[in-house]
């Protein structure tokens, strides 16, 4: 099998492999053996640069757009009906090697294959790399996609700081992208026929099956919620349990409300990142803040889901004589990919190519308000995602690479 998928992909095969070598190293923490690329960093600029390094060898036409996200262009970027195909190269704080890289490795690799076996697509074919799809550093996932789709207004992206309390436009300044043209980019947008990403599963559907590769039928819907806990600051030495107004009980009993409502409406719920004031080892916290992000297979489940959280937050905050504030930071609402697209891309790789939904956001998600999208998806052996651990064996991706060529040469050459 693994000779089949080196033939089919000739030098590309050898060319996956030196560019996947060369992302291996940026942005790697290791203490952890994870990544930490977040958007507008010295490690994010190390990506950006590869990219527009990969473009510039194969004589692509490259530019980064008014939102910060990059293109590599085969053919002309002013052209119609534009087949479009990427992902992102930023992380979630110590993420793992595939997620977004695979899909921007895989672009190039795919195109290499394709121009090598003589294929002249009579379409233009961009490569992308969206900027900040993790959220990581100013906590709205996808800010690239979401400003060129016009799902997030400049106002609204203008507001966004990072834990260091540096606003977005500010971070982008700082590395050398101009923030006042942000915004929906409806010229580009008219320009695009398709959008396809390929993306590492995040789940282990694929692994119970035979096929290296399946196709995205949906994603459910997902959003961030922000709980503030407003308490009393206090000496943990000194101060009754009966006299305390302590935000960390109303804390840790809604995480565990989360959970449990969660698994009862058969959805997901996580509190996965939480800040503490004053944050001492012998204080009575002030505040503390934490994170939700929640996600159902359809909108009613997930809205029901959250007020019941919510809920369950105040009466818990009422009893500890605490302030309970939530704010919703993000929501995507389902999406259902392009079903004439998707068919396309199963009848090109085959009828018995699997179609799955996937619980993950993406940015084929965000940009499917404005253009038809679809994804693919590389069979994950664990199904762990967002982890040092998240692994895909090197035969699985070369199979993707040799699906994506065949879809884009399928959409290319019409």
């Amino acid at each position: 099998m693994t000779e089949a998928y080196e033939e089919e992909l000739g030098d590309a095969a050898d060319g996956y492999r030196r560019m996947w070598h060369e992302l291996l190293p940026v942005g790697r923490y290791q203490a952890s053996g994870g990544y930490r690329r977040h958007a507008w960093t010295s490690a994010d600029a190390e990506c950006r640069a590869w990219f527009e390094e990969q473009a510039g060898k194969r004589g692509l036409t490259y530019e980064v757009d008014r939102n910060g996200n990059q293109w590599a262009w085969y053919g002309d970027p002013e052209g119609e009906g534009a087949v479009v195909t990427g992902s992102h190269l930023d992380s979630v704080p110590d993420g793992g090697a595939y997620d977004g890289p695979l899909g921007v490795i895989s672009s190039f690799s795919a195109l290499d294959a394709l121009l090598a076996r003589g294929v002249r697509p009579t379409r233009p074919i961009a490569l992308t790399n969206f900027v900040d799809e993790e959220g990581a550093r100013f906590g709205v996932a996808c800010v690239g996609s979401r400003l060129t789709a016009g799902v997030l207004t400049q106002d609204q992206a203008y507001k966004l700081r990072d834990a260091d309390g540096v606003w977005l436009p500010d971070a982008m300044e700082a590395a050398g992208q101009d923030p006042a043209g942000i915004g929906r980019d409806t010229a580009r947008l008219a320009r695009v026929g398709a959008y396809v990403e390929l993306h590492v599963e995040q789940g282990r559907f694929l692994a119970d099956t035979p096929h290296a590769v399946g196709v995205a039928s949906s994603i459910w819907p997902h959003g961030r919620w922000r709980f503030d806990f407003h308490g009393e600051a206090n000496h943990a030495g000194t101060t009754r349990l009966e006299d305390r107004r302590d935000p960390m009980l109303t804390y840790a009993n809604t995480v565990l409300a989360a959970r449990k409502k969660a698994r009862l409406a058969g959805a997901l719920a996580t509190f996965g990142k939480v800040s503490v004031e004053p944050n001492g080892t012998n204080a009575i916290a002030s505040l503390v803040r934490g994170w939700l992000d929640s996600r159902a297979a359809d909108e009613a489940t997930l809205t029901a889901l959250v007020e019941e959280i919510g809920t369950a937050a105040r009466e818990r905050a009422e009893r500890d004589g605490v302030r309970a504030e939530i704010v919703r930071e993000s929501y995507t609402p389902v999406v259902d990919f392009d079903a004439p697209l998707r068919d396309e891309l199963v009848a090109v790789l085959g009828p018995d190519t699997p179609v799955l939904p996937t619980g993950a956001g993406h940015d084929a998600g965000i940009l499917s308000s404005a253009i038809p999208t679809a994804m693919l998806f590389v069979r994950n052996p664990t199904g762990i995602s967002h982890s040092p651990d998240e692994s895909a064996e090197e035969l699985d991706c070369l199979a993707g690479v040799a699906a994506l060529a065949k879809v884009l040469e399928a959409l290319a050459c019409r």
